[in-house]
């Protein structure tokens, strides 16, 4: 599929901002560094549909409340990364394709470099000091529909910070304000410093202290560096009738720890693993509500804490389903005690400020990580044309990872990446055909054959 950019220019917000330093906690510079790109697919709906300048003159009043976003990655005095609050401006692209959505729906894969090259804007060569922080591109198709693509740099906000910046901008390309039922951001960083001294009461080098690797973060649109290997990837839905079926099999468990649960057995059965052998799962909890006193849910920058958990092959495959959610309980149960530990752990070990403290890249083929974006509000992204078709990942670059996204239906899509297309087409039929799915109701079920993209 061709694409031709038709206007790239940097939004600015539409009234003074506070310029300035703006401080990056070690949550912040504990994830990974660069963009998460994310996809949203729009169908069309009557004349005027995704018009531009509403979008653009939207953009700039979101920038208001959300200033930080409007600013550039620098440095402070001590050599620690934060925000320079400069107003410089969002990057916003418009661009046209000759792509149909129908073919993007029903072929969408999360883990499709070429996918993200195509629909967010180039990265940046340096995601560092002078790095823009929100990078966005609507792209019109062929037919109608539209394709927006945004770029966020991970060290200024969480998945939840990202919706609420879209939910906000869309609110505002809606009706021409932020809605009374939609907060402003709440900025002050502050509780999230680090004590004096230290206090570590957990362990946290199994999610912190991975092995180093090298990370392409660049399109190939904009350099000549050998693209990272193509990964194996595919979202697939589970029906509300399906993700209730779950849940009852799990005794009543949450539906993220009951769906995760199968993911895990479905995991460790396409890799094929010994019984005896362990395997570690991680995922991130977001610790907003979980600290003392907490956080606003409108809380803008990263709040999330990654968790682990381990158990036994054999237990996860010949074992209830509830298993895999029990221990799942363990990893999802944190509060503030060890929240308040890991930040006072990133101070310790972090080679320099603000150097970032994040796993490599690679799991052991045991592992799996699972990133969860349900109660969040993903799709409230009606710019006033209607809700998004699909949210999902644009790019995947780890193996052996899933997002699971609620659509606020009950339905969630289940978006994966692996390193095996064999491996995938496994794991695709026995997360649909597994033994334990048997409770499933009929109506509910889609064979492998039928399944297509959510």
């Amino acid at each position: 599929m061709g694409i031709s950019v038709m206007r790239s220019e940097l939004v600015k917000p539409s009234e003074d901002t506070p310029q300035g330093p703006f401080w990056l906690s070690n949550l912040d510079l504990g994830v990974r560094s660069g963009y998460s790109p994310t996809i949203y697919l729009f169908r069309p709906n009557g004349k005027g549909f995704f018009s531009v300048d509403v979008l653009r003159t939207a953009l700039a009043k979101a920038l208001v409340p959300f200033y930080p976003l409007a600013g550039r990655l620098g440095t402070a005095p001590d050599g620690r990364l934060e925000i320079d609050c400069n107003a410089k401006g969002a990057v916003f692209v418009v661009a046209q394709s000759d792509a149909v959505l129908e073919d993007l729906e029903e072929g969408f894969s999360p883990a499709s470099k070429a996918m993200r090259d195509l629909f967010v804007p180039p990265y940046p060569k340096e995601v560092g000091p002078g790095a823009p922080l929100l990078l966005l591109q609507v792209t019109l198709l062929r037919g109608g529909g539209v394709v927006l693509g945004t770029g966020m740099h991970h060290y200024a906000l969480d998945g939840r910070s990202s919706f609420h910046f879209i939910q906000t901008w869309s609110s505002i390309a809606r009706s021409g304000s932020i809605g009374a039922a939609i907060e402003a951001p709440f900025l002050d960083r502050s509780s999230l410093r680090a004590r004096s001294p230290p206090v570590v009461l957990f362990d946290h080098s199994h999610e912190y202290l991975g092995p180093p690797t090298t990370v392409n973060n660049n399109n190939n649109n904009n350099n000549n560096n050998k693209a990272p290997t193509e990964l194996a990837g595919a979202i697939l839905r589970v029906s509300s009738a399906q993700a209730s079926a779950l849940r009852a099999r799990t005794g009543g468990e949450s539906l993220f720890r009951s769906l995760v649960s199968h993911i895990w057995r479905c995991a460790c059965k396409a890799r094929e693993l010994p019984h005896d052998a362990k395997s570690r799962l991680y995922t991130v909890v977001d610790m907003r509500a979980r600290l003392a006193p907490p956080l606003p849910g409108a809380f803008l920058g990263n709040a999330g804490a990654r968790t682990s958990v381990t158990a036994k092959v054999g237990d996860l495959v010949a074992g209830p389903l509830s298993f895999g959610a029990r221990r799942l309980r363990v990893a999802t149960g944190k509060g503030d005690d060890y929240a308040r530990s890991l930040v006072d752990y990133l101070e310790t070990v972090m080679t320099s400020p603000g150097s970032g403290s994040g796993p490599g890249r690679e799991l052991p083929d045991t592992d799996l990580r699972v990133i969860s974006w349900m109660g969040m509000a993903s799709h409230d992204a009606d710019f006033g044309w209607g809700a998004p078709v699909l949210v999902a990942p644009a790019a995947m670059s780890y193996t052996w990872f899933v997002y699971s996204v609620g659509d606020g239906t009950g339905d969630v899509a289940v978006a994966v990446a692996m390193k095996e297309e064999d491996q995938l087409e496994r794991f695709k039929e026995l997360f649909f055909d597994d033994k334990e799915m048997a409770a499933w109701p009929d109506h509910a079920c889609e064979s492998v054959g039928e399944m297509k993209a959510f």
